[in-house]
């Protein structure tokens, strides 16, 4: 039994863990399924690698930049972080080694539910995601039943995660075909229920083809911030200013010291714009080179493992669509998010905490599908979605997790919330010993719905003439999932 779980944890560890190796080994092993030459399995296996490193490399650059102005921002609010009894690191500490052992039986029991069901045709490969989802699962399982044992944490914990990363992709695929309508890949993020109302909510306000935000008309003067680039560095240098004329002095210099310590405040606010819009210059390139990889190499698996799947990744990959959407989600779900902190401080409320990271992938993600509903208005109703999404669900969620690890509560997304409030509305239901209802009921519903969307796509491709089976899943009867 311990040679299991070593084996277990080490591939948590080592591979799904590790985003680079993990879409390295799957380039490798879907070029080999192929049959291609051995150089073209090297090269294509290393380009797909690399890709994913320097997606990282981007995230580092401008992610590094973010930290900094989360820092200064909350002096320039005059706010504070709320004080916890427990921190993340405890938690993992105590619950590390379920949270791994949670991921590698939840992949393979995920991958068993996509090889079983024709409907389920997108295969989970969002690594860093697949251990906060774990996280997230693990500590809300531990509120509700403190007394489990590992083995009930692990089983239960992976039963439920597996269903998420099966149905998560299917609910997003009306949205994703507005985006990518050649089907190529799916979308694994836990931005997806911010994307999913913005969808709906931004249905009313407009249509892409007259509004969308990569072919707005500037006047000639503004033509310039039609490169994402441009436009990037100098919305967050004014951002980035302000927020150090408003801030403490030496919050500031503490910060600007971290970097070079001669360099002004000011100039120290200028290279942190600069260096965010370069961080996602290099991330957009990370993305174009990896997926040119990913995509074609996991025919392999689609036409030698499990018949018709395709990959489903992370929200990046989908950002070199409409940057300028990305944009003005973030800067739109930064506005927002501060506006409830202004709210929440004066009315005594909780202290928010200003989520930068989440806000730009959030933010980012809800916007470039509200794009796809509705052109820039359904932008910028994905950065006010999310903008109150995150502030609301820390507030409220803080508390939920104070035995555990708070800290989940400031570095959510919005699936993170849903998940950690599903389970606690379980709680009267499933204390105890009775904890083992979770991820029955969870496989029970997702097996449920690949049925039901299984027959409902043989009864189409019945109606339209094709061959039965082929292709299952990619048709309308996933829309039925979030009737985006």
């Amino acid at each position: 039994m311990d040679i299991v779980k070593d084996v277990l944890t080490f591939l948590a560890d080592n591979v799904f863990g590790q985003v680079p190796v993990l879409i390295g080994l799957i380039t490798l092993i879907g070029l080999l399924l192929q049959r291609k030459r051995l150089e073209d399995v090297l090269a294509g296996a290393l380009r797909a690698t690399i890709g994913v490193v320097i997606l990282f490399i981007g995230v580092e650059v401008f992610t590094g930049g973010l930290t900094s102005f989360q820092t200064v921002l909350a002096s320039a609010m005059g706010t504070n972080p709320p004080k916890a009894d427990h921190t993340l690191a405890e938690f993992l500490s105590r619950q590390g080694g379920t949270v791994a052992l949670v991921i590698t039986v939840a992949f393979l029991v995920h991958v068993l539910l996509v090889r079983l069901f024709p409907a389920a045709r997108y295969l989970y490969l969002t690594g860093h995601l697949m251990f906060w989802i774990s996280t997230v699962t693990g500590a809300a399982l531990v509120t509700i039943a403190p007394d489990a044992d590992q083995l009930t944490l692990v089983l239960c914990g992976a039963g439920f995660v597996a269903a998420y990363w099966t149905l998560q992709p299917l609910w997003m695929r009306p949205l994703m075909r507005r985006v990518m309508p050649d089907d190529r890949f799916g979308f694994a993020h836990t931005s997806s229920l911010a994307a999913v109302v913005t969808g709906y909510a931004a249905r009313p306000f407009g249509d892409r083809e007259r509004h969308d935000t990569e072919k707005l008309s500037l006047p000639r003067q503004l033509s310039f911030f039609k490169d994402i680039n441009v436009s990037t560095a100098l919305i967050i240098c004014v951002i980035m200013l302000l927020a150090v004329a408003f801030a403490d002095d030496a919050v500031v210099a503490e910060q600007a010291a971290e970097m070079d310590d001669k360099l002004s405040s000011w100039v120290w606010g200028l290279l942190v714009g600069l260096r965010f819009a370069g961080g996602i210059a290099i991330l957009l390139f990370g993305v174009r080179m990896f997926l040119a990889e990913i995509v074609p190499a996991f025919k392999g698996f689609s036409d030698r493992v499990i018949p018709g799947t395709r990959p489903a990744l992370d929200a990046p990959t989908v950002f070199p669509v409409a940057p300028t959407a990305v944009m003005i989600g973030f800067v739109a779900a930064l506005a927002v998010f501060l506006g409830c902190v202004a709210v929440f401080a004066a009315a005594g409320w909780f202290t928010l905490v200003p989520p930068m990271i989440m806000l730009f992938f959030v933010g980012g993600a809800a916007a470039l599908f509200g794009n796809a509903v509705a052109g820039w208005r359904g932008a910028v109703i994905g950065g006010v979605v999310t903008g109150l999404t995150l502030a609301v669900g820390q507030a409220v969620t803080w508390g939920l997790f104070e035995r555990t690890a708070p800290e989940l509560a400031t570095l959510a997304d919005p699936d993170w919330y849903a998940i950690a409030w599903l389970l606690k509305a379980a709680d009267p239901l499933v204390g105890g010993a009775a904890v083992w209802a979770v991820p029955v009921v969870a496989l029970a519903a997702t097996v449920a719905t690949l049925i039901v969307l299984g027959r409902r796509e043989s009864r189409r491709q019945a109606a339209a003439g094709e061959q039965p089976g082929k292709d299952a899943g990619t048709g309308k009867g996933a829309e039925a999932v979030s009737g985006a």
